[in-house]
């Protein structure tokens, strides 16, 4: 069969890429065409784009370059009709996937399955029209996502595992823990690692950054602080968002750095629901400009009782989330100081996060996905 695959970001071409693997095992006749990134092209993807050319996040980034969103989108439809793939797979990036579903649907037969449902039960929840419309089946890596749709919108999504279960089971069973060695490679002391996870981009990392390196002020006697670095952003970067504070950055490390740490302060997002699964206790913090803003309209602008995914998954508060203004060096070590080695809740969370894996389910998300798509092709 033939199989279009768009993602936008990096995420999406990690995971689109595995379920390109298990298409592959499925269907020995798979062929790939695909707007993503290099790891999709490595698994046989003829790239139309690579996402790098459209992976703008925040209102003024997409205005700037809505020109050349909008070229892509062009050429994408016009590579969709010659090339008439027999299925077209959204991988996330719902601003770009939902404007691809509804031509399609438009103007073609090929039927549209999304892959990573867009998260409109945090934001954005009027998308629901576009996905009933223009969107045939919507394969769930979030475990409370289908009863979600069911009772809010009577709206059939099918859970199909999360792969971020998968990326980091597989991580474990081909590295085993070497503390001395991962220290070693990495110029680092035998102090126990708290690790910082300050996000992936500038602003992010300048606004958190340097107020997880002030909460952690006068630990440095006892553990060493050390940052996830992120693709593109230099290590002077990180010095000056730590304001001469001592620290160290690793690159294209994070999982071994999660691996070998104590403790972590993660930026929300999919990290802590990385952090949560390498079993390491973690403060979520998030600081924005408008924080005490963000914190009086949070009860109309998200629509979740939690930000984390860790939470979200669990149902529960499993981890402490400081979200805009509470996101302060003084509260930020208050929580901290509680799941160090010793501290009084760090069993808890501990044992959180072993509710929240059952509810995760088996590794085992691409081939799932995979073997859905084939099934609903068979069956239309």
């Amino acid at each position: 069969m033939k199989y279009y695959l768009i993602a936008g970001e990096a995420s999406g071409d990690l995971h689109a890429s595995h379920l390109m693997a298990e298409l592959k095992r499925l269907d020995a006749e798979a062929r790939f065409r695909c707007i993503g990134g290099d790891m999709m092209q490595a698994e046989g993807g003829d790239l139309l784009c690579h996402y790098r050319h459209l992976a703008y996040m925040g209102v003024w980034p997409v205005l700037t370059h809505l020109g050349t969103i909008l070229r892509a989108m062009g050429r994408c439809r016009k590579d969709v009709a010659r090339w008439q793939p027999d299925v077209l797979i959204l991988v996330d990036y719902p601003g770009f996937n939902l404007g691809m579903a509804k031509w399609v649907k438009r103007h073609t037969r090929i039927p549209v399955f999304y892959y990573i449902s867009p998260k409109i039960w945090a934001w954005k929840e009027y998308r629901i029209k576009s996905i009933r419309r223009y969107v045939d089946a919507l394969f769930s890596i979030l475990p409370f996502e289908p009863e979600w749709f069911r009772s809010r919108h009577g709206y059939q999504v099918d859970y199909v595992g999360n792969p971020t279960m998968d990326e980091v089971t597989a991580f474990l069973d081909a590295h085993p823990a070497s503390p001395q060695r991962f220290r070693a490679e990495n110029k680092l002391s035998d102090r126990p690692i708290i690790a910082l996870l300050a996000g992936s981009r500038r602003q992010e990392i300048r606004d958190n950054l340097s107020r997880m390196v002030r909460a952690t002020a006068g630990l440095e006697s006892d553990y060493q602080m050390v940052v996830a670095g992120a693709p593109g952003i230099e290590a002077g970067y990180y010095a000056r968002c730590a304001n001469g504070q001592p620290l160290q950055v690793v690159y294209g490390q994070t999982y071994a750095l999660l691996q070998h740490s104590a403790a972590a302060l993660v930026t929300s997002g999919t990290a802590t629901l990385e952090t949560a699964l390498f079993r390491v206790p973690q403060v979520v913090c998030y600081y924005m400009r408008i924080g005490r803003l963000a914190n009086w309209g949070r009860p109309w602008l998200i629509k979740t009782p939690y930000v984390s995914l860790v939470n979200l998954v669990a149902g529960e508060e499993v981890v402490p989330e400081l979200i805009g203004a509470e996101m302060n060096p003084v509260r930020v070590r208050e929580e901290l100081d509680r799941i160090l080695p010793g501290a009084p809740d760090r069993e808890t969370m501990l044992q959180g996060y072993g509710r929240m894996a059952e509810k995760l389910g088996s590794p085992g998300a691409p081939a799932h996905c995979a073997e859905a798509i084939l099934n609903r092709l068979k069956a239309m």
